[in-house]
Order: C-alpha cells, then sequence, then structure tokens
C-alpha cells in the first residue's frame, strides 16, 4: 500500500511540473521510511558524497559546455551543408542530408535534445520549402537525433559507466558500429519514403560551393576524431578529452568568426558573448543531472540494503533464463520506462535493479550497457512524453499529437535495430575488442 501511494505521488508530482531531481529524491526517502530502513537515513550525505566523488563525472559539465560552444560558433551549419554537399542530390535528399548532419552531430554534442534543437530550425523548414510534408520532415528529424547518444563523445554513456562501473572508453567504442547502424537503417527507410512519396531531388538541386564547404567543415571534423581516437587509443581519458573538446572548439569558434570576415578582436568578443550563453546552460543542464544523482545515490543504497539485485539474479537462475532471453525481458521493461520517464531518471531507477542479473547470467557488461543506453534513449521519441518530440514539436510549430502518430514507422525501425543488437552482441562487441579494450 505504501509504495502505491509513493508511485502515486510520483506520477501526481510529474504531471504537476515538479523537476525530476526532486521527485526522485523525495519518492527515495520516502521508500526508505516506507521499507522500514528510515534509521539508515542518517549517514544519507556521506552515501550521496561517495557516490557522486567520480573523477569520471567531471567530464559530463565538459562536453555539455563543448556542444553548448558548438552551437553558437557557427559548427552546427558547416556540418550541415558539408552533409548537404554529400548526399543533397539523391532522391529524398534532404532527408539523407537530416541523417547525415545527426552523424556529424553526434561526434562533437553527446547530446539527443541538442541535436534535435540545433537541426529542428534549420533543416524542417528547408525540407518543407523543398515539398516535404512538415510532420515528415519533424519526424526524421527527431528519430535521427536519438543518433546523438549512440555515437560518442555520449553523456549517457559516461552516466551509465561510472553508475555502473563500466570502462566508459569501452562504451564510447562499443557505440560506434551501432550509431552507425541506426543511420543505415534510417537511411533505408527514407529512400522507401522518398519513392513513396516522391520526394525532391536530382541534379537540379543546388548545392553548396565545394571548396569552402569542405574548409568550414574540416576544423568541426577533428573534434571528434581528437575525442573519440584519444580516448579508444588510451592517450586521454573521458575527462582529459572533454577539456581537450572544450578547449578545441574555443579556438574553433574564432577561426569560424574570422572565416566570417571577422578581424581577431570582434571575434574574441563574439567568443565571450557566445561563451557566457554557453556557460550558463551548461551549469543549469550540469546541476539538474547532479541532483538527479543525489537522488540515484539515494535510491541504489535503498535496494543495496533491500539486495533486489540479488532476488532479481536468482529468480533468473529458478526460471533458467538465458543472459540474451532475460536481457530481451529486462529491455522490455526499460522501453516501457522510458516512455514515461526522463532518461536519467529511466537510467537511475531501470538499470541498478535490472542489469546486475543480466551480467550475472553472463552477458558482457559493454554490450548490455551500449544497448541499454539505446533502449533508454529511444524513449526521448516515443510518445506519450518524449522530449525530443516536445522539442522538435514546440520548434516546427507540428502538433504533437500529430508529430507523434507520424515518427512510429520511424521508432519500429529503430526497434527492430534494437532487438538486432540484442540478439548479436559481436556487432557491439567488435571494435572495442579489436582495439583492445575488452577481451
Amino acid at each position: 500500500m505504501a509504495f502505491s501511494l509513493i508511485f502515486a505521488f510520483i506520477v501526481l508530482a510529474i504531471a504537476g511540473g515538479v523537476a525530476v531531481s526532486y521527485v526522485a529524491g523525495s519518492a527515495a526517502v520516502l521508500a526508505f521510511i516506507a521499507a522500514g530502513y528510515g534509521n539508515y537515513l542518517a549517514i544519507m550525505p556521506q552515501r550521496i558524497f561517495s557516490q557522486i566523488d567520480v573523477f569520471t563525472f567531471l567530464s559530463m559539465p565538459l562536453f555539455i559546455l563543448a556542444g553548448e560552444l558548438m552551437t553558437r560558433g557557427g559548427v552546427t551549419r558547416a556540418l550541415i551543408d558539408l552533409a548537404m554537399l554529400m548526399v543533397g542530390r539523391l532522391k529524398g535528399g534532404l532527408g539523407y542530408v537530416n541523417i547525415s548532419a545527426s552523424v556529424f552531430l553526434a561526434g562533437v554534442s553527446g547530446s539527443a535534445v541538442a541535436d534535435a534543437a540545433a537541426t529542428t530550425r534549420t533543416l524542417v523548414p528547408a525540407m518543407v520549402d523543398r515539398g516535404y510534408r512538415t510532420d515528415f520532415a519533424a519526424a526524421l528529424t527527431a528519430a535521427s537525433c536519438v543518433i546523438g547518444p549512440i555515437i560518442p563523445p555520449s553523456i549517457v554513456m559516461i552516466f551509465y559507466g561510472a553508475l555502473m562501473n563500466v570502462s566508459v572508453a569501452a562504451m564510447f567504442a562499443g557505440g560506434i558500429v551501432p550509431g552507425l547502424l541506426m543511420a543505415l537503417f534510417l537511411f533505408g527507410y527514407n529512400f522507401w519514403a522518398a519513392k513513396r512519396e516522391d520526394h525532391p531531388g536530382g541534379a537540379g538541386v543546388d548545392l553548396p560551393p565545394v571548396g569552402p564547404t569542405i574548409s568550414r567543415a574540416a576544423p568541426a571534423l577533428l573534434v571528434p576524431i581528437v575525442i573519440v581516437g584519444g580516448i579508444v587509443f588510451g592517450v586521454v581519458t573521458p575527462t582529459e578529452a572533454a577539456a581537450l573538446a572544450v578547449a578545441i572548439t574555443v579556438i574553433l569558434v574564432v577561426i569560424y568568426r574570422m572565416m566570417d570576415g571577422k578581424t581577431p578582436k570582434e571575434a574574441f568578443r563574439h567568443l565571450m558573448s557566445d561563451g557566457s550563453d554557453a556557460v550558463d546552460n551548461a551549469v543549469m543542464l550540469t546541476g539538474s543531472i547532479f541532483m538527479i544523482l543525489f537522488a540515484a545515490a539515494i535510491f541504489g543504497y535503498l535496494i543495496g540494503i533491500m539486495q533486489v539485485p540479488q532476488a532479481i539474479a536468482g529468480m533468473v537462475s529458478t526460471l533458467n533464463l538465458s543472459a540474451t532471453g532475460y536481457f530481451l525481458i529486462a529491455s522490455l521493461v526499460m522501453f516501457a520506462a522510458g516512455m514515461v520517464m526522463d532518461v536519467t531518471m529511466a537510467l537511475v531507477l531501470m538499470v541498478p535493479v535490472l542489469i546486475p542479473a543480466a551480467i550475472t547470467a553472463g552477458a558482457d557488461p559493454v554490450h548490455v550497457g551500449v544497448v541499454s543506453c539505446l533502449n533508454l534513449t529511444l524513449g526521448l521519441i516515443s510518445p506519450p512524453f518524449g522530449g525530443i518530440l516536445m522539442v522538435v514539436s514546440a520548434a516546427s510549430r507540428v502538433p504533437y499529437l500529430r508529430l507523434s502518430l507520424t515518427i512510429l514507422p520511424f521508432l519500429l525501425v529503430q526497434v527492430a535495430l534494437l532487438v538486432l543488437l540484442i540478439l548479436v552482441p559481436e556487432l557491439t562487441l567488435a571494435l572495442p575488442r579489436l582495439v583492445g579494450l575488452i577481451q
């Protein structure tokens, strides 16, 4: 009865607009009391501090700051132009541009919502002007933004790695192939949709000039190469790579301003203005993430005391489930949770409870981690509370219900990929194993 009331409290609080971090923290404390472990709350401050005193967490605000600076500094526009140059003249070309831009942005941002905000304002109007349906353009934009947290750097993977003590470098390497496969699957659906709806394309499409486009995009493409290459090959840690990303981005913003005809002094003045806004947004987002981490520490302590993961592992053993069979069931539960929860909140509540049993049953921690991050990220485009759907709906002015219906075929394609990744672990593990990050 008590836990039913706590669940009702969570639903009503979120529906009433209370911040997720406050809801999670309050619910965790109430759960302690309801379970009869209220006396353990006395040492909770120490537990919270030990949970967040992880060096890897320092990379999150730095990657967020780098992404904010890139969005404001002209990097996004340069990468979109490069995608247009590469695939713009194919039938349904702007659809391919949309997906390709998300792949490029994934290597510099790491945030699906940030990618959605950047690409919706630029690509959806361009697609509509060329004859695409507004809801199709918005749905494709939302679906392709899920690539962002899968191709490194990934804020979600950093969070998962620190929470579950899994190598972030190995997860970054493991996310590359699934991210590219997602782009390939979306290419396939866009190819079919272009034929069915007779989307524009061909030699008559205007392309950006080759030389200037490549010269503007080349510096931006160095960022993911340096970040991912440095982490995967052990040159830098994720935290050092995040600091390096910020330093490179600051230089890039100045270079892009000077390429636009600004003097060094004017470029530096723009950097100060853009940097101030970027720091404000990064601080706000980082603060909200760490508030959720506080709640995660409380919740994680409770499920540890109650030995919930051990009980689930015992159930798996009793039912004689294979690692793959159990992981399919756990993935279904996580997907359902992602439909109604924020990604970070779902990660905090679901992963510590469900994932240890999968690993105990024989699943690889890196494979489980990458697939779980993809699974929960799909919640961002899943009705009824998809965060990306809300951002894209507001930016494109497509009604939320209409967008939710239009995105369902895209979501079905991405769920098919999710199932494939669960059934074929080598798609995730081949690259980390190749570079020596796992055995």
